[in-house]
């Protein structure tokens, strides 16, 4: 069962859906941060203020978040590069294993070529 499970995961199909959904939850981040932390404060901003006095003291002072924002990009590459390097990890071990098989002996490419031959 273990063996089976492994072949599962280890198929292109698998590994290409976990990293789309690890990217897309990154880039939801960053999403995510650019509107609360960098959007929001530029909109609310000006309206507070033209409000009046009352409503700007209920209001969190600090303008735009923009190291949060940048935080958030940060993760995004980090995650993007390790990915990277795991699927690259992956497909050099697949080719490894590829490359690995042993050749057919001499007897069977020669009876092929044979085969081969006949057919022409």
């Amino acid at each position: 069962m273990l063996k089976e499970f492994k072949s599962f995961v280890m198929r292109g199909n698998v590994v290409d859906l976990a990293v789309g959904v690890i990217i897309g939850g990154a880039f939801g981040a960053i999403v995510n941060s650019l509107v609360a932390d960098v959007i929001t404060p530029i909109i609310l901003q000006p309206a507070l203020e033209a409000a009046g006095a009352a409503d700007i003291a209920s209001w969190k002072p600090g303008g735009m978040l923009l190291g949060k924002f940048i935080s958030s990009v940060i993760s995004f590459l980090v995650i993007s590069f390790v990915l990277f390097l795991v699927v690259k990890g992956m497909n050099a071990a697949t080719k490894k294993k590829e490359e690995s098989a042993p050749a057919p002996p001499a007897d069977v490419v020669l009876l092929t070529e044979i085969r081969d031959l006949l057919k022409k």
